[in-house]
């Protein structure tokens, strides 16, 4: 709890504080960046047809983000076994953990239509 005194805040008292919190701020913020640089990159896939795209998992979800644009996927039936999944939404399909390596994907655009094999770097 602060006591009122009655005494004036000197300019010197003020500077100094607004000096700790700039200096707080800053470390925060840096903080705050190396925390994001520290995360995976997203896998990137390269297709046929010169797509390519990255793809971020999140719960049930693949947001994709590539040559054609942002699409997030939901998860759908599919896929054989437990490492192939497939994702949809009304503009595209996306099948992943497909072949020996379980490496490569394949998306489907059903509205143009385009069939694209892909392979994760």
């Amino acid at each position: 709890m602060i006591e009122q005194t009655g005494k004036p805040v000197s300019v010197l008292t003020v500077l100094t504080v607004l000096t700790v919190l700039t200096a707080l701020l800053g470390a925060l913020a840096l903080a705050g960046c190396a925390g994001r640089s520290g995360q995976a990159a997203a896998p990137l896939y390269r297709c046929e047809h010169g797509l390519q795209f990255t793809v971020r998992f999140i719960d049930d979800t693949a947001l994709l983000d590539g040559s054609r644009g942002h699409d997030l996927l939901y998860r759908d039936a599919g896929g054989q076994g437990d490492k192939q999944t497939v994702f949809s939404n009304e503009r595209v399909r996306a099948e992943f953990g497909l072949g020996a390596s379980g490496r490569e994907a394949v998306l489907r655009y059903p509205l143009l239509p385009l069939v694209a094999r892909c392979v994760r770097d």
